[in-house]
């Protein structure tokens, strides 16, 4: 089955061709650039940064909004607060209920930081396999452990999720309306979690006792990533870690 996360990382373009483990320190550096932002003014350059890397990838704007959908409804629930309890200064008041400036400021900045992560994050993962990405992290230093842990942990948030459809479907066609709220759906609900977290729990036992039979745990050699960094490769890397620079000292001389 092919993860969700690779469907495009066979296309042709600057990012898919740069070296992994190239572009996981380009990015990754520019990423924590990002999360040092504390600057609005900074925040349309930042954004500007992310558009141009993420049409110079190729990537289908579908793959980004499909993807954002999830993490933006965890943001909001994060931020929707923060207007009605962050800072002094009184943009609109009724009742006891008021938005205040420094809070709906914390939102705009806190937002624009996800989505620029989040779309460098897909950037990252999504212009090359998943298991080549996992392969270069642990050229540069990731424990094999850590490097396993984060594939089959990838590996069975799929396979959950079809499960998931799976039944979803099943109950659907024995008559269940999951819109309706009542005590018997809350216990059918339940149900199906419960069934779903066994199925996935006795299938990770079986693979892992297929992997054991197999050698898995006697050889400690992460498989070794074959592929050349070029000119270039060091380059675009070079120029990227320049700009997270750039940026860095750009929040530090607007702080100062």
């Amino acid at each position: 089955m092919r993860l969700e996360l690779d469907t495009y990382a066979d296309l042709n373009s600057p990012m898919h061709r740069w070296e992994p483990r190239c572009k996981f320190i380009g990015l990754m550096g520019l990423i924590f650039s990002f999360s040092g932002i504390q600057s609005l003014i900074l925040l349309p350059v930042i954004l500007g940064i992310t558009l141009v890397f993420y049409v110079i990838s190729r990537l289908p704007w579908s793959f980004l909004r499909q993807r954002l959908r999830y993490p933006g409804w965890f943001l909001l629930g994060i931020v929707i607060f923060l207007p009605f309890i962050a800072g002094e200064t009184v943009l609109w008041e009724w009742g006891v209920v008021s938005v205040r400036l420094e809070g709906c400021l914390a939102v705009i900045l806190i937002s624009v930081r996800f989505f620029c992560i989040l779309v460098l994050a897909l950037i990252l993962f999504g212009t090359a396999p998943f298991l080549i990405m996992i392969k270069a992290m642990g050229q540069l230093g990731l424990p094999l452990v850590l490097g396993d842990m984060m594939l089959l942990s990838y590996r069975y948030l799929t396979e959950f999720g079809d499960r998931l459809k799976t039944l979803k479907i099943a109950s659907r066609l024995r008559g269940f309306d999951p819109k309706r709220f009542s005590w018997r759906n809350i216990q059918t609900l339940a149900a199906l979690m419960g069934t779903l977290l066994v199925r996935t729990y006795e299938q990770s036992e079986r693979v892992y006792q297929a992997m054991r039979l197999r050698g898995y745990g006697h050889s400690r050699s992460m498989l070794k990533y074959a592929s050349s960094i070029d000119p270039p490769d060091y380059i675009a890397t070079l120029g990227v870690l320049g700009i997270a620079l750039g940026l860095a000292i750009a929040q530090i001389l607007l702080n100062s």
